[in-house]
């Protein structure tokens, strides 16, 4: 009989990584070795346990987990990336694909189909939900620039014009321009429009 295929899972909930770590258990053919709550601790672990597949959830503190599966495969390229989240938004699918992720699935998967996605993400096979799919494809890529994403960012947390300008280091001026273009290129009326609508399509990851 081969070697159990040796997980590692990535979720900063610690109730949900217990509950995945506890259903792929039952599996015979899968082993967790490690279990870590940052993405930050990803490598590192990965590097202690050597596992052949992780499992990694997009929203965690320290590192996300698109920037955890690009510094993951970079340090392990033999360890393969499944992402596992709760958030299946067009725009992380397709970063993920682009960080090396072999696969990219939502959290309430059924037991038997995720463990069947680690096993094909093990043998080099791409795995992806096929809703997300198809809306990533629909979506197409963020129209925004990097300099409208940091400002939407910012205004995720509400705050004036000039609470964003001074916590951006820009003037009023060009933070308004750059809500402005956001706002015309998501197709939204208002900034908090604008705002939703960039974070349903993923284009919000990050710092």
């Amino acid at each position: 009989m081969n070697e159990p295929i040796r997980l590692l899972l990535a979720d900063d909930q610690a109730l949900v990584r217990g509950a995945l770590a506890a259903l792929l258990s039952l599996e015979p053919d899968l082993d967790v070795v490690a279990e870590v709550g940052r993405g930050d601790e990803v490598v590192d672990a990965a590097r202690r346990t050597r596992p052949e597949v992780a499992l990694l959830d997009v929203e965690m503190p320290g590192l996300d987990g698109i920037a955890a599966t690009a510094a993951l495969r970079a340090a392990l390229p033999g360890c393969r990336v499944l992402v596992v989240t709760t958030f299946g938004r067009p725009g992380y699918l397709r970063r993920a694909m682009e960080a090396g992720a072999g696969g990219f699935v939502v959290k309430d998967t059924p037991a038997r189909q995720l463990a069947d996605a680690v096993r094909r993400v093990h043998a080099g096979l791409r795995v992806v939900d096929p809703a997300l799919a198809a809306e990533t494809l629909a979506a197409g890529t963020s129209p925004l620039t990097e300099r409208e994403t940091a400002v939407l960012r910012a205004a995720r947390g509400g705050g004036t014009v000039a609470d964003l300008a001074a916590a951006l280091h820009l003037s009023e001026g060009t933070v308004r321009n750059h809500l402005s273009a956001a706002i015309g290129k998501t197709g939204a009326r208002n900034r908090a429009t604008a705002v939703r609508l960039a974070e349903q399509n993923g284009w919000l990851l990050g710092d």
